[in-house]
């Protein structure tokens, strides 16, 4: 019996969450419609994937192998959803920049999109700091941006945000942590912490954590998210990273589990920027609708002028 997309998804929900409880509410649906669909995957391929104990779900390693075949197939899926004909004969340059964590997290699936609807034109991408692109858009050299709105504060230049990405706290499969029904602030102040310090997420971090009388203790910085993913993974720390950029295993394949913080921590906001008042071009045009169509933006909403 060939499993069926629904099947799949279940089963990688439950998988990154650890928990059929925690993929129910992600996934809107009963928590008993994703043990059958489970049981079932387990039936045909005659094998257990997951390890049911105390904590929650623990992929086995027919589980853990199992993953790496839905991701693909999901994967290939949505690329089979996504393909068009060549929907216009737009052509021309479109010169964009781009921040470290969008360019390596976000923007690569919505280019390779881009290019099938708009095949004759050229898109130009440039990764950069948040500063640089600024100082580009204002000079011209570049006509969009995409980045963390949510780090914009350029009054010269108007955003629109995209999607908001959830931040959580990173841990170790097994941690102690997870067993607590709070887990705030204080209670990870008094962990060793992995500070990520790529596209401002040091200064964003500092900034809520001012707010409390509780400082994270960092025992090391990095620019690298697999670096803290694995630092994590093997028990060395613990993080605050948005869901954008969590992966449920480490490179060493070793688990990742995440808990939303009871303390506020604010969402990392992505999505477009340009100059006050420019004179969109066509190109411009197609580039800010696409993502308004994909992220079902209305077109008549005033961007914003502030992250």
């Amino acid at each position: 019996m060939l499993p069926t997309i629904r099947q799949i998804r279940y089963f990688v929900s439950t998988a990154e969450h650890g928990q059929v409880s925690q993929a129910a509410i992600d996934l809107s649906i009963s928590q008993s419609a994703i043990t059958t669909a489970i049981k079932e995957l387990e039936l045909a391929t005659g094998t257990d994937l997951f390890k049911r104990t105390a904590h929650g779900m623990e992929l086995t390693p027919a589980g853990r192998e199992f993953l790496f075949h839905a991701y693909d197939i999901l994967n290939k899926v949505k690329e089979a959803m996504a393909v068009k004909v060549p929907s216009s004969d737009l052509e021309g340059q479109l010169n964009v920049a781009a921040t470290y964590t969008v360019l390596g997290y976000f923007l690569p699936h919505h280019i390779d999109r881009l290019s099938r609807s708009f095949p004759k034109l050229e898109i130009h991408l440039f990764e950069l700091t948040r500063e640089a692109i600024e100082e580009g858009l204002l000079s011209n050299r570049y006509d969009l941006a995409v980045l963390l709105t949510s780090n914009n504060v350029n009054p010269d230049l108007s955003t629109e945000t995209l999607q908001s990405s959830t931040r959580r706290l990173w841990l170790p499969s097994k941690h102690p942590l997870l067993s607590r029904d709070h887990v705030g602030l204080k209670e990870i102040a008094e962990e060793p912490y992995i500070m990520l310090t790529v596209d401002e997420a040091a200064h964003t971090s500092l900034r809520y954590w001012s707010q409390t009388p509780y400082r994270p203790r960092v025992k090391m910085r990095t620019s690298s998210t697999e670096a803290v993913r694995s630092m994590v993974a093997n028990g060395h720390g613990v993080a605050i990273l948005s869901d954008m950029v969590h992966r449920p295993w480490s490179l060493e394949g070793k688990r990742i589990e995440t808990i939303v913080p009871t303390d506020p921590v604010p969402s990392m906001d992505i999505g477009l920027a340009w100059r006050r008042n420019i004179e969109f071009t066509p190109a411009m045009k197609a580039f800010r609708d696409y993502f308004r169509h994909t992220f079902s933006l209305a077109p008549h909403l005033p961007a914003s002028t502030h992250g």
